[in-house]
C-alpha cells in the first residue's frame, strides 16, 4: 500500500516536473515486488500522470497565464497560423486529436508535455483528455512493469 501511494506521488511530480522520471522508478520496484503491488503501482502512476498533465492543459487552455504562451499569442506568425490550422482539424476531426494524444501519451512521441498543452490550445474536452491519458499511460505503465517482471521469472 505504501509503495502504490508513494508510486503516485512519484509520478505525480513527475507529470509537472519533466527531469523526474517515473519509468526509472517503477523499474527499480520490478525487482522488488510481485505482480499485484506493480499492477496496482502502475495504475496509480497513471493516474498521477494524468493529474500531472493537466495543468500543462490549462496553460494551453490559457486558464494559467505564462509569460511565453502570451508573448506567443500576441505575435501573429507561424504559431498563430499553425495553432488555427490544428484546431480546425481537430474540430473537423475529434478523433484526430484524440489519436494524437493517445499516441503521445502512450509512446512519448511527440513530448507529452507538449501534446498535453497543445490540447489545451485546441480546446480538448477536459473529460476526454482525462480519460485518454489515463487509459494510455495505464497501459504504458502495466508494459513497463509486467514484461521484466514475466521476463524475470520466465527465464532462469
Amino acid at each position: 500500500m505504501v509503495e502504490t501511494a508513494l508510486a503516485f506521488v512519484v509520478a505525480t511530480a513527475a507529470g509537472l516536473v519533466p527531469l523526474i522520471n517515473i519509468e526509472v522508478y517503477l523499474l527499480g520496484a520490478v525487482a522488488l515486488l510481485d505482480d499485484g503491488a506493480l499492477v496496482a503501482m502502475a495504475l496509480a502512476s497513471a493516474l498521477g500522470q494524468t493529474l500531472g498533465k493537466i495543468p500543462y492543459y490549462y496553460v494551453g487552455r490559457g486558464t494559467i497565464s505564462t509569460p511565453w504562451l502570451r508573448r506567443r499569442a500576441a505575435t501573429p506568425g507561424k504559431w498563430t497560423e499553425r495553432v488555427s490550422r490544428w484546431r480546425a482539424r481537430a474540430e473537423e476531426r475529434p478523433v484526430w486529436g484524440a489519436g494524437l494524444l493517445a499516441l503521445s501519451s502512450f509512446a512519448s512521441v511527440p513530448p507529452f508535455m507538449v501534446v498535453s498543452v497543445l490540447a489545451g490550445v485546441l480546446r480538448m474536452n477536459i473529460v476526454l483528455f482525462c480519460v485518454v491519458t489515463f487509459v494510455t499511460r495505464s497501459a504504458r505503465f502495466l508494459i513497463l512493469v509486467l514484461a521484466p517482471a514475466w521476463a524475470m521469472g520466465v527465464i532462469p
